[in-house]
C-alpha cells in the first residue's frame, strides 16, 4: 500500500518540496501564472517550506521518488483543519499518488478544508471526485497576479 510508504518531511526535505512545487506548478499552473512574466517564486516558496517544515501542529508527509535518487515523488501538508498543500511530481502525474497522499493527510485531520486557485479545473475536478464540496468563500492569492482561491471542504457523514 503506498500510503504506508509516505514519511514525515524534516527540514532537510525544504529544496526537494521546492523542486516538486515547482515542477508542478510550472507544468499545471502556466495558465494562471505564464512563466514569461511571473517566474516562479523560489525564494519565497523555500521560506515557506523552511517555516512549515519547524510549524508546530503542521505535518508534512513526502513519498520519495525510486527512480530519482535526490527527488521526491509528491507530497501533503496540512495541519489540523487545513490541507496546505498537495503535489506530485509531474513525471508521477495519472500514478495515483494524489489520491494515496490525501488519503494520509485527510485521516489526520478534523473538518477537513483546503483553498485552492479558482481557475485550476484539474485541481478542482480531482477534489470533487474525492467528494470535497466548494464553500462559496473566496480570497486572492499570496503571489502575483493574486488570482482568486476558494475554499473547499470535505463532508464528513
Amino acid at each position: 500500500m503506498v500510503e504506508n510508504r509516505f514519511r514525515q518531511a524534516t527540514p532537510e526535505d525544504a529544496q526537494a518540496l521546492l523542486d516538486v512545487e515547482r515542477a508542478a506548478g510550472i507544468a499545471a499552473l502556466g495558465h494562471i501564472f505564464p512563466p514569461g512574466m511571473y517566474p516562479f517564486p523560489t525564494a519565497e516558496v523555500l521560506a515557506k517550506w523552511q517555516a512549515a517544515l519547524v510549524e508546530p501542529g503542521v505535518r508534512v508527509h513526502v513519498l520519495d521518488d525510486d527512480a530519482e535518487r535526490a527527488r521526491l515523488a509528491c507530497f501533503v501538508a496540512h495541519d489540523e483543519r487545513l490541507l496546505r498543500h498537495l503535489a506530485v511530481h509531474p513525471s508521477h502525474w495519472g500514478s495515483g499518488l494524489a489520491r494515496a497522499a490525501m488519503d494520509v493527510a485527510v485521516a489526520e485531520m478534523d473538518d477537513p478544508r483546503l483553498w485552492c486557485l479558482a481557475d485550476n479545473d484539474q485541481a478542482i475536478g480531482f477534489y470533487e471526485h474525492l467528494g470535497w464540496r466548494r464553500t462559496g468563500r473566496r480570497k486572492t492569492s499570496d503571489y502575483a497576479p493574486f488570482p482568486d482561491e476558494i475554499e473547499m471542504v470535505l463532508p464528513r457523514d
